[in-house]
């Protein structure tokens, strides 16, 4: 990696980590650049504002996460295909609580410093929900979609709430539940209308 890219990580990474302590409207521009060890215009050079900076922090796991989407409606929909995106949400997640502790902490002030990136995430979140529940869902299969995706959104929450559970544990626990709550509907329960959902 260049300096360029090392300097922006290491940006990024001090960002995160006084964003989570302090909140985003409290942390400053100048307190980023003193932890990083460099000048407040050099940070402007690399994020022109505290927007920008925050975009990039959160981006990460907006791009991972639209992988795993795009991956998805790409594949098949088998028992392995769908076990191989469930076990990417989980891991993705997983790997990206800090920033989800981030949303947790400071929605109020995040979230309208992310409205460009809202409509992205609501249809990507979309897409995901859908290629869940199948093709020519029924009410019951779109249910379990969604409920498959909050599930999976505990794993943003297992270090504050199961810190003293071991990540793999977390994980599998998690992709276990995701999984038996979409085979509910392989299992010939009838939906509302009286069908297999």
């Amino acid at each position: 990696m260049d300096m360029v890219g090392a300097t922006r990580d290491r940006i990024r990474e001090h960002a995160l980590a006084l964003f989570t302590d302090r909140g985003y409207a409290t942390a400053s521009l100048r307190e980023i650049a003193d932890r990083v060890g460099i000048t407040k215009a050099s940070l402007y050079y690399h994020f022109p504002s505290k927007q920008d900076l925050l975009v990039a922090v959160v981006q990460p796991l907006l791009t991972q996460w639209h992988d795993i989407v795009t991956d998805a409606e790409a594949s098949g929909r088998t028992p392995a295909d769908v076990h191989r995106i469930l076990r990417r949400c989980v891991d993705t997640l997983l790997a990206h609580r800090a920033v989800a502790n981030l949303f947790l902490r400071d929605a109020a002030a995040i979230l309208p410093a992310l409205a460009p990136l809202i409509a992205d995430i609501v249809e990507t979140n979309a897409r995901l929900r859908d290629w869940l529940a199948g093709p020519a869902p029924s009410a019951v299969a779109r249910i379990r979609a969604v409920a498959v995706l909050e599930l999976l959104r505990s794993a943003l929450t297992a270090g504050a709430t199961l810190d003293d559970v071991p990540d793999e544990l977390v994980r599998r626990t998690l992709l276990e539940s995701a999984e038996l709550v979409l085979a509910a509907g392989r299992s010939g329960t009838p939906d509302q209308r009286g069908h297999a959902a």
